[in-house]
């Protein structure tokens, strides 16, 4: 888990499930294996509860990964459990999209769903 400061700003619309998807197209990591940097597009899906994502502080956060040496398992796991700890969803899914390197592409995605009766 991070210990990455988010902001997060009050559901307006408490009493409707709706789902906000955000793109990050230009994530960037390292191969922990050779260095070699890691380009991807991460996509975040999730029906909020009583606080949403702040989009400049999820910016900051997924510039943090550009020099980490991390696996894409990891990493969509991670991004999952820290974005989940912040606000708290009602559902989560996380979706990492890697760009192709030797031939061979690789999406891994990730879903969290709260227990019923959340407060």
């Amino acid at each position: 888990m991070s210990d990455f400061e988010f902001e997060v700003f009050e559901n307006p619309r408490i009493g409707r499930d709706y789902v906000i998807t955000t793109t990050v197209p230009e994530f960037t990591s390292v191969c922990p294996v050779t260095g070699q940097p890691d380009f991807g597009e991460i996509v975040i899906e999730y029906t909020p509860h009583k606080e949403c994502l702040e989009l400049k502080s999820l910016k900051f956060y997924m510039q943090s990964y550009r020099n980490k040496g991390i696996f894409y398992e990891q990493l969509t796991n991670d991004i999952l459990d820290d974005l989940c700890m912040a606000c708290k969803p009602k559902w989560m899914r996380i979706t990492s999209k890697f760009t192709p390197r030797g031939g061979i592409s690789t999406d891994v995605t990730c879903e969290y769903k709260a227990k019923k009766g959340i407060k």
